[in-house]
């Protein structure tokens, strides 16, 4: 099955033109003033007018309070929301409540225990988002061009619906999928000619080599032959 791709932290409607052409699912804008990839919510809603009704629009926040979410929303008009903070259940509960939106949640993973801070967010949340935890030092708490371990995932229930996000890139996504199954993927540093400028061409490479990777997947499955016995 072919993954839903995120290309996160677009700046110019020329990425998002070339994101959505090539088969974006969902395109992301990060409001967080420390990233390089940092935008205005009213740039990100000008530009992201040509993705619209294309594919999903996503606005990732940091802790963001009250007013700052309430001028996202209604400058942009978000999809989704992402949160990539340490906001608790319960806030996630409100967010929902005031905007009415789907909420993607980002919990960052470095060993197994990580992992089981899932729990409190099943079924409050939308969808999961599974980055790499940021290196010393880094104020970012993502678009750090690091991977983590990715079999700790093989361990998760099969319903858990994530994507996958850290350090992602052409050479290592078609391992990635394998290890993982993951049915989504968030890319952003990975097709990226310096923090916060996309490269078309490296975007375009991102997408082919998901291509072959799913095709190749598709492939190597046993072919099922007949069965017998009542539907489940």
């Amino acid at each position: 099955m072919k993954p839903d791709i995120k290309i996160c932290g677009l700046k110019t409607e020329e990425a998002v033109e070339k994101a959505v052409s090539l088969g974006a699912t969902h395109i992301g804008f990060i409001f967080f003033e420390k990233s390089p990839r940092n935008i205005e919510p009213d740039i990100a809603g000008r530009i992201a007018e040509k993705a619209r009704g294309r594919a999903k629009i996503v606005a990732v926040t940091v802790d963001a309070d009250n007013d700052d979410l309430d001028d996202i929303v209604y400058l942009l008009k978000p999809d989704i929301l992402q949160l990539h903070g340490h906001e608790t259940p319960e806030q996630v509960l409100t967010i929902k409540a005031l905007y009415g939106l789907p909420v993607m949640k980002v919990l960052s993973v470095r060993e197994p225990g990580d992992l089981e801070r899932i729990d409190p967010y099943i079924g409050i949340v939308d969808r999961f988002l599974f980055d790499a935890k940021a290196p010393a030092g880094s104020e970012l708490p993502g678009g750090n061009g690091v991977t983590f371990d990715w079999c700790l995932l093989q361990n998760l229930d099969a319903d858990v619906d994530y994507m996958l996000s850290g350090g992602l890139h052409k050479d290592n996504v078609a391992q990635a999928l394998q290890e993982t199954g993951a049915r989504g993927l968030d890319v952003s540093s990975g097709v990226e000619s310096a923090p916060g400028v996309k490269d078309l061409a490296r975007m375009e490479e991102f997408f082919e080599s998901v291509r072959q990777a799913t095709a190749a997947k598709s492939v190597s499955r046993p072919v099922s032959g007949p069965t017998t016995g009542s539907v489940k």
